[in-house]
């Protein structure tokens, strides 16, 4: 996918559409990362991040030849090596609210970001050997899973690329989510590419919307919309986030699309609802 700086934003926006109508696994995870960071800085090119992806990707295959890509050991030890170690990423713990730390090409540029922008990195270096990776639907903190034949295991991203015992991630569980915490089966659910980006760029929403953002907070909403168009609870808070803008057509169409998916009996329910409501408004 070519794309230049002189390109803007529409040109962007064009390939984030294309890939909203993709199957899942044909998603490249990091190439989409990038492109969604794009929209924040559409004049910065994209050419030296992508060099950046293919070394992580050269130097993960040239540590693992041999002996390190038959274990599952020796390939997280090549991608802890490489992304950790050579190229110096960590969590960042010190300011992880900062909005910097979801944007791909600022996590390259910084060395350090979130759990779920240092796991496309992980993903991206470990899929292009062809090993098994995925992420991880746990709450509060992203996971990845590594596979080689029967072995596997849960890799934390965000420190260090440390391996998490199922005590580790009760611990961590409970840490997020309150001292009474379970730890369940669909905590450790794989999640698909999609979910994986959707994750990144909700948490740049969520930190505006804390900030009554509504503005900017709608702009990132409608950037998850072009790569997830089907989903139904997006297009619900965009007509709710629409409403309270006074964008009240869009709030409209945004409700219809709503109505017209795949949605729960209680989504439908308040959709339907709200634009009346709305409808009224405009009447």
């Amino acid at each position: 996918m070519s794309w230049s700086p002189a390109s803007g934003r529409d040109e962007i926006e064009t390939a984030l559409r294309r890939l909203g109508g993709q199957p899942d696994e044909a998603v490249d995870v990091a190439e989409a990362a990038l492109l969604m960071a794009a929209l924040d800085r559409p004049r910065v090119p994209l050419e030296r991040y992508r060099h950046h992806l293919s070394l992580l990707t050269r130097d993960t295959a040239d540590l693992a030849q041999g002996a390190g890509e038959a274990t599952l050991d020796g390939r997280i030890a090549a991608l802890n090596a490489v992304i950790r170690e050579r190229y110096g990423y960590s969590g960042d713990a010190l300011t992880y609210d900062d909005p910097q730390n979801a944007n791909l090409m600022r996590v390259i540029d910084r060395r350090k970001g979130l759990p779920v922008a240092l796991g496309i990195l992980y993903l991206h270096a470990a899929r292009a050997q062809g090993w098994p990776a995925e992420g991880l639907n746990f709450p509060g903190h992203f996971l990845l899973r590594l596979c080689c034949g029967s072995a596997r295991a849960i890799v934390d991203p965000f420190h260090g690329g440390a391996t998490r015992t199922p005590q580790d991630l009760r611990e961590l569980l409970r840490s997020h989510a309150g001292a009474e915490a379970e730890l369940r089966p669909e905590h450790t659910a794989a999640v698909s590419n999609r979910d994986l980006l959707l994750r990144l760029r909700n948490n740049i929403k969520i930190r505006l919307l804390r900030d009554e953002r509504l503005a900017d907070a709608l702009d990132v909403l409608e950037t998850m919309l072009m790569i997830a168009p089907d989903r139904a609870a997006l297009w619900h808070e965009a007509g709710v986030l629409n409403a309270h803008l006074e964008n009240l057509r869009a709030a409209v169409m945004a409700l219809e699309n709503v109505l017209a998916l795949d949605a729960s009996e209680a989504q439908r329910h308040q959709a339907a609802a709200l634009l009346q409501e709305i409808r009224a408004r405009l009447n």
